[in-house]
């Protein structure tokens, strides 16, 4: 047995045909795929002030009550009002989705690039070889290397690199100095 979504739907001044509001109560029941526990929705549509033709634009609002939180969509199209409305649910969706991440913990982490230090290098032929953090050897070409540039590198230097897989092994994209070697 499934508890229906608690939905408010108000229209101001324009008139809902019922399969305007069908498509309103589908997009709300929808949105407990994203997220359990919500209270609430309320839907507002209006067109705005001084609004004298047919058709859009439409002003579409979506509040989402959930527990310990409430989200707030706002959309304003000049579409069609179907457009209008999916363009907003679209929206809280996604928010829907930020939150359930945040509350789980799942938040997207930063990953730092992996660094290393210039092991080899072969000036005259444009290349070298960065030992990584965990000891294993990654080639870079001279285009590899980021500002200042190839000439600038040391031996023992530290660098940040973005590893791919390479024809003979791993290699950098890109590499840049962590600092100058004086």
């Amino acid at each position: 047995m499934t508890v229906e979504l608690p939905l408010q739907i108000r229209s101001g001044d324009i008139p809902l045909t019922g399969e305007v509001e069908g498509y309103i109560r589908e997009r709300s029941d929808r949105l407990r795929s994203f997220a359990e526990g919500i209270t609430g929705c309320r839907v507002t549509i209006e067109a705005p002030i001084n609004h004298h033709q047919k058709g859009g634009p439409y002003a579409v609002s979506i509040n989402v009550v959930l527990p310990g939180a409430q989200l707030v969509v706002n959309r304003r199209s000049d579409a069609n009002l179907h457009a209008a409305i999916r363009q907003a649910f679209d929206a809280v969706a996604r928010q829907l989705e930020d939150h359930v991440r945040r509350v789980r913990g799942q938040v997207k982490a930063e990953v730092a690039p992996p660094h290393g230090r210039i092991s080899r290098l072969f000036p005259e032929d444009g290349y070298g070889f960065i030992t990584s953090d965990d000891n294993r050897e990654v080639y870079f070409h001279r285009n590899s290397v980021l500002a200042p540039g190839f000439d600038s590198l040391e031996l023992g230097q530290e660098v940040r690199y973005a590893e791919e897989a390479g024809d003979r092994g791993p290699q950098a994209s890109t590499v840049t100095p962590v600092k100058a070697q004086r």
